[in-house]
Formats: C-alpha cells, structure tokens, sequence
C-alpha cells in the first residue's frame, strides 16, 4: 500500500500540468486580497458626476453610457452664497426642439438641469436632444445639463408624472449636486424674466420657502379625485393608455389631510430630501396612497407638506406662474398670446404657460425681456458678449455676478405681496415673513 502510495504521489508531481492553474489561481487569489487592502476595488464616491458618452446602437435605438468624473465640490450652498436652482424640464413627443430654447433661455452655469422626454417620443428625438447637449462647448465644461436616457411613460392624470419628478429629484441627490430650489418646468413654460433676476432676488430670501399653490380639498375635487380608485396603465405596460377607475369608491382619509394645487412647484432641497429619503414614514405612505390617486401631481407634494409638522410653515401658497384661464375655466388654461404679453410682464411671475409652438409671444419675450438673440443663451453677468454683439454669452466669466434688470423689481415686488400676512392666511402654514426682522414669527404674534 504504501509503495502505491509513493508510485501515484510520484506520478502527481511529474505531471506537472497543474502547476499553470495552480499558480493563476494563487496569482489571481493574491491580488484580490491585495486590492481589498489597498481599497483598489473601493465603491466610487456617490458624488460622481455623469457625463454622457452618446452613442448610436442599431437593435436598441440609442445608448447613453456614463463616463465617471472626478467628484465635484458636494457641500450645499451656504445662506452666504448665492442660491442655485434644479430644473427639471419634461416633453413629450415632437417637444425636442421647444425644450432646447426654453433651456437656452433659461440656463445658468449655477444652475442643474434635467431633461427628460418622455417615452411616446420617438427614440431619434431622444438621441438628438442628447447629442445637442454633448455637442454644446458651454454644457461639456460646467456639465450641468443631463438628458434622463431611460425614459419613463407619461400617463395624463395617472401618478407616473409624480414618478418622472421624483426620478430626477433622486438623480439630483445621488449625483450631491449643489442646489437649493428645484424647480419643474414643461415645454410649454417660458420664463418671463432673467435667470439673473430670479437668482438676484432669491439671494435676499430664506432658503427654506416651499412655493407650492394649495389649499385643502373640497366640492367637487372631493368626489372626482379623492373617492374613485385608478389604475394607470402607465405603471406596468410600456405603451400608453388612459388611466381607468374602478367601480368601488373609497372613504376619504382620517390619519391625514388632503390637498390640492398647482402641480408647478419651487421646492427645497431640504423638503425634497425628506420626501425621497423619508425619515419619517408619511411621504411613503402618502406616495402609496396617491398611486390611485387622479391627478396626483396637483395633490401629493401639497398633502405631504401640509401634514408635515417639520416643513408645513415653510409653505407659500404660491406657483410663481402666469396662467390664463377660460371664463368659465375649462380642463385646461388657454394658450397664451401677444395680447397677454402686458398682463404677463405686471404679474411679476417669474414663469408663464402654456405656451404653442413657436409662437411669436416668445419671439417678444425674448426680444423685450430676456435679451436673447435666436439660437442663444440668456445673457447676464456670468458671460462676456462679443463687440460686434454677434454673438451672446461665447465665453463664460463669473457665475456669482447678476445684472439684475426690470424682471428683478417685478419680482421683489411679487415676494412681498406673498411674504405678507394676508397672503398667507390662506395656506397651511402658521407663520408670516418680518421683512424687518428677515425671520418667521407666528401670526398671533405679529
């Protein structure tokens, strides 16, 4: 036995073909090990930034892929600085060229944006808008502008546009982008002002107003929205269908309130964190609630933060938009045109909607309000114009100098109507603004 034993051992080790996995493995096994030590395999920093590499796959229609950068300065802006704004702007089908020039006329390099056409557009507008995006000098060096690759389906009334928003609202915090407000704009939304006049006067504000239009649910809203039970299609199918309701109806709410409003909204960043990361469990359970819900974005911010003891004094009930509507008002506003231009400008809102295409009210506002040369950017303080004035904004200087204009004293002028105690006494709030004192006391005390 024992002489087998030696004649197989020999054999083992004059067959020395093991040797070649024997050492890979301890190689590979080492170097494992070596990396664990060294933190060479470390997850990346959550702060990474993404730029996107475009480029065109046949059998998919598209492909985004993030290229890794080093990690940005992540701390949020201090009351010191100036403020900064996320924007998300949505579209739909044939909306790609609208949302460039309501980009253009609305960027700044303090700001983020986020564009997101949504999944009825055809995937070569989606790739254009990317590439347009890439391709701009401006974009590539602040890399501040992101187009959402996977689009997401957009049912109308259906609480997939409440899941969009809350999409890039988690993009924003997970890429720990500097801003203080976000804001959600549509292709059919312009602004009416500078981006130097909005960042000018927000400067001298408290960084934790919620601008967010509500008041509590009643008549017919009650018996439309809140009692039927939905389905949105748009949740588990990939084509686009109406939402439908059930035959059952279901009793209004006791743990909590209900609100309605605008579904346009300026939001803070520290009101966004408690929805998304939900420390405490009402933005979760509001969410599921609001799922069935018809026409939930013009109900779920404003439930959740007027039922919050932590945020619902630091409402204004407000939307910072010009809207027009139908006498009597119809399911929809009207289109805006030249002969709203003068009721738009003595609003002082910062925004207006909804817009048609190309029409020449926008040509106006570009011309007469916002300085902006076709195809251009908004100039402001942040950029440097060529002598010939050919040319707006090609290069860029210091994004923390405004040129604040005539759109800046309209919206000081708006600020102080809706820091006002009589204006608040409609909201869910408890608090007005001492403009003396720049803080909040309580009504009774005032």
């Amino acid at each position: 036995m024992r002489k087998n034993g030696s004649l197989h051992l020999g054999r083992a080790f004059s067959d020395r073909r093991w040797l070649i996995p024997f050492f890979a493995s301890l190689l590979v096994s080492f170097t494992l090990f070596m990396a664990n030590v060294l933190g060479l395999f470390a997850t990346h920093n959550p702060g990474d930034s993404l730029s996107f590499d475009v480029s065109l796959d046949v059998s998919e229609g598209y492909n985004i892929e993030p290229e890794r950068k080093e990690p940005m300065d992540q701390t949020v802006a201090s009351e010191n600085e100036a403020p900064r704004i996320a924007y998300l702007l949505t579209g739909t089908k044939g909306d790609s060229q609208r949302m460039r020039r309501t980009l253009q006329a609305i960027y700044h390099p303090r700001n983020q944006y986020i564009l997101h056409l949504d999944l009825e557009a055809p995937p070569r507008e989606r790739i254009d808008l990317a590439m347009y995006v890439k391709g701009d000098p401006l974009f590539s060096e602040v890399e501040n502008v992101r187009v959402i690759a996977k689009a997401n389906l957009v049912t109308y009334k259906g609480p997939t546009m409440i899941a969009c928003t809350l999409h890039a609202i988690a993009i924003l915090l997970k890429e720990r982008l500097r801003w203080d407000w976000f804001i959600n704009l549509s292709a059919s939304d312009y602004p009416l002002m500078t981006q130097d006049d909005i960042l000018h006067v927000l400067s001298s504000l408290p960084r934790n107003l919620n601008f967010i239009e509500h008041s509590p649910i009643a008549g017919w809203k009650l018996t439309q929205r809140a009692r039927p039970i939905i389905v949105d299609p748009g949740l588990y199918l990939s084509k686009k269908f109406n939402v439908f309701e059930t035959k059952e109806r279901r009793e209004l709410p006791t743990s909590f309130k209900l609100y309605t409003g605008s579904a346009w909204v300026m939001l803070t960043r520290n009101f966004l964190e408690y929805c998304i990361w939900g420390w405490e469990n009402l933005p979760r359970v509001l969410l599921m609630y609001y799922v069935n819900f018809i026409s939930s974005p013009e109900g779920y911010f404003h439930t959740v933060i007027c039922n919050s003891d932590q945020f619902k004094n630091s409402s204004i009930s407000h939307d910072l938009h010009y809207i027009a509507w139908d006498k009597p008002p119809k399911q929809h506003p009207r289109y805006l045109s030249t002969k709203d231009f003068n009721k738009m400008v003595k609003s002082g809102m910062p925004f207006a909607r909804k817009f048609g295409k190309g029409d020449s009210v926008l040509d106006k506002i570009d011309r007469e309000l916002l300085g902006r040369s076709d195809g251009q950017f908004t100039p402001g303080g942040w950029c440097s114009q060529r002598s010939d004035g050919a040319e707006q904004c090609s290069s860029r200087g210091d994004e923390s100098k405004f040129l604040p204009g005539l759109g800046a004293e309209r919206l000081e002028q708006l600020m102080k109507k809706l820091m006002s105690q009589d204006f608040r006494n409609g909201s869910c709030s408890s608090l007005q603004y001492d403009q003396t004192k720049r803080d909040w006391i309580h009504r009774n005390a005032a």
